[in-house]
């Protein structure tokens, strides 16, 4: 019923590749039928128009939402094959659609009807129909559309091309899971709870593996040099040597593709319609934030190897085999946090609860457990979310799925399920982590407060008239800020003592949270560099196209990290956001500017003030994409978006 759209119905593991066979089929025919209405010959309202090529964009989405989330995430292999199948479908779709010149002029033909006010107008445009009209024939125009036919056709084959060869490095990196094999006497340091979630086999060995439960913790705590040495090399073995092809040939192609569509560059193609607007603007922003860092990042590295000689007289750095190692080390003999204190604090059950409550309270929030959800893995939880004030039915769903298993994505980020608009679909989205079952480290924790920052963005803008400018459809290197914002309230005092409760009974001292606080300020300038040299890599490489991305890689390591190459690795056949992100790495960074100058909206001493978390997200995140991220920022702040709150924080 108009007004009360339904959750989508998931099928069981079982009937799932069949349904997602039919579901494929249904929206790819749904989809042609509403582009067939937009071809109907003669004058037809504008608005009419646009409704029909936004019910052909509402069923496309949802196969790229299906293809893009159950390849990543379904326990059935064969269901992540389909998926994979529905994927490269949807984009065949969207390419034809996008160089189908006679499509375009039907929108040419609006837009010059729209302007002469012709009797087949109902009226002007409103801003938002009108903003989707404009970004309509921009994005026909930055397919190629205008382009002849030869290069058209080329241009069909090198966007198919690219969605495979991109499906093939995310698969290999998602699938290649490696592991060391230790004796337990090896394993000193490492939290009792760990190993005994690690019993050795029928040998006698320990496996640990380079999934994030494993690896985080045996490299922050395993006192044994070597071995952290032997799993951080595997860990950044990841997908090597078979993603060295294949990120060289993406590379090409994307070069390429840029080329065929009149840009010197893919970053200079890419970046024309984010907030940066120039490719080349893009190692200017990386510059000056590495020059900012430099004082900070010097200070950060020469307490590490200081602290290092200690141990290693003769060491005269400090690389990735021994960071995480040290970096605790110095947090807890200089600013007096252990991680192994802290994480007693932190049970998964907790948290994720004290998530719910935290978020909740701040943006107006009830969670329900949503009975009636199928899911694709017994350890999923979903939840309907309801607004509230506003009755019993739901403004959308939610999916929870934290935990690590066989076959399942390795990192953490949120996907869509549905893309939401008034009443006609309700906005669904699914949390994807890798967290452990039992304590978490905070650092996890400031984790799924951020991926949950991206959740809430898909469903509170997802109530808008236009699927194109739902949730979190904003310009790309805006799309974290409202994610690493919320981060602050996974280290705030008040807030943790909600949910940070030990087996005791005893919530976290808030002296210890500002301890850790203090820690984890020891090494951001070092980070920020750190940062920089991803940013910097995913920049260059696609200008650069190197033949030998290991060489490349270590030549931009030295420029822009304070810590060397680890001898014998190909970091980048692992650097996943090299497919999603491709030449915008940056955006983490410039999108970190904003969010802490949109935290300084609010009052640190209250941060559940409800008149500012009510007009943040009634600014920032209702709205979705339906107006220019800077717009956005400034009506909230009152102000244009400045550095100053950014460049305050790194030199504190």
């Amino acid at each position: 019923m108009i007004g009360s759209p339904k959750p989508l119905t998931l099928p069981t593991p079982d009937e799932a590749p069949a349904w997602l066979d039919a579901a494929v089929g249904a929206e790819l025919a749904r989809a042609r039928e509403a582009v067939a209405r937009v071809r109907q010959p003669g004058s037809r309202d504008p608005l009419t128009v646009l409704r029909d090529w936004d019910e052909a964009h509402t069923a496309l989405g949802r196969v790229a939402s299906w293809g893009s989330l159950f390849s990543e995430v379904h326990p059935v292999e064969a269901v992540r094959t389909r998926a994979d199948l529905a994927t490269q479908q949807v984009q065949r779709v969207y390419t034809e659609l996008d160089l189908d010149a006679e499509l375009y002029a039907v929108f040419v033909g609006v837009r010059e009807q729209v302007s002469t006010g012709g009797p087949d107008v109902a009226g002007p445009l409103d801003p938002e129909a009108a903003r989707l009209l404009e970004h309509t024939l921009r994005d026909f125009r930055r397919s190629g559309v205008d382009r002849d036919e030869a290069t058209r056709e080329r241009i069909r084959v090198v966007r198919e091309r690219i969605v495979e060869v991109g499906q093939d490095f995310s698969r290999t990196i998602r699938d290649d899971v490696r592991s060391i094999r230790l004796e337990p006497s090896r394993l000193d340091g490492l939290p009792h709870d760990w190993i005994e979630d690690h019993p050795p086999d029928g040998d006698g060995l320990v496996t640990v593996t380079s999934n994030y439960p494993d690896s985080i913790p045996f490299r922050t705590f395993c006192r044994d040099a070597a071995a952290r040495r032997e799993l951080a090399t595997a860990c950044l073995n990841v997908g090597w040597p078979d993603n060295d092809a294949r990120l060289r040939e993406l590379l090409a192609l994307r070069a390429e593709l840029a080329g065929l569509l009149g840009y010197p560059d893919w970053p200079s193609y890419d970046a024309e319609v984010k907030m940066i607007g120039r490719g080349a603007a893009i190692p200017e922003f990386i510059d000056r934030v590495a020059a900012a860092a430099q004082g900070a990042a010097e200070r950060d590295r020469d307490v590490l190897v200081e602290r290092l000689r200690r141990d290693r007289p003769d060491a005269e750095a400090i690389d990735g085999a021994d960071l995480l190692f040290y970096t605790e080390v110095v947090r807890r003999e200089q600013f007096d946090v252990d991680a192994q204190e802290v994480r007693r604090y932190f049970d998964f059950g907790g948290v994720r609860q004290g998530l719910l409550e935290v978020t909740g309270r701040l943006f107006g929030l009830t969670y329900r457990p949503a009975s009636d959800a199928v899911v694709w893995h017994e350890e999923v939880a979903a939840f309907d979310v309801l607004a509230d004030g506003a009755g019993p039915e739901p403004i959308g769903r939610i999916y929870l799925d934290l935990h690590p298993r066989e076959g399942k994505y390795k990192h953490a980020a949120q996907f869509d399920l549905v893309t939401g608009v008034a009443g006609r679909a309700l906005p669904e989205a699914v949390l994807v982590c890798n967290f452990s079952r039992g304590l978490m480290e905070h650092d996890e924790v400031v984790t799924l407060f951020h991926e949950f920052g991206h959740l809430l963005h898909h469903v509170l803008g997802g109530r808008g008239d236009w699927v194109d400018f739902s949730g979190v459809a904003t310009e790309w290197d805006f799309v974290e800020a409202p994610s690493q914002m919320l981060e602050e309230w996974a280290w705030d005092p008040v807030v943790l003592a909600g949910f940070a409760i030990d087996a005791q009974g005893r919530p976290i001292p808030a002296e210890l949270v500002e301890r850790m606080r203090r820690a984890e300020d020891f090494g951001k300038g070092a980070q920020t560099r750190t940062q920089m040299f991803y940013a910097a890599l995913s920049y260059q490489l696609h200008v650069e196209q190197p033949e030998d991305l290991t060489a490349r890689t270590l030549e931009l390591q030295a420029m822009y990290s304070m810590f060397p190459y680890l001898e014998g690795t190909h970091m980048a056949c692992s650097f996943g956001h090299l497919e999603g992100y491709s030449s915008a790495y940056y955006t983490y960074m410039w999108s970190l500017v904003i969010a802490k100058d949109m935290f300084s909206a609010f009052d640190r001493a209250n941060l559940f003030d409800p008149d500012v978390a009510a007009r943040y997200r009634d600014r920032v995140l209702v709205p979705g994409g339906s107006r220019d991220a800077a717009d956005l920022v400034a009506d909230f702040l009152g102000r244009p978006y400045s550095v100053e709150a950014f460049e305050r924080w790194l030199a504190e």
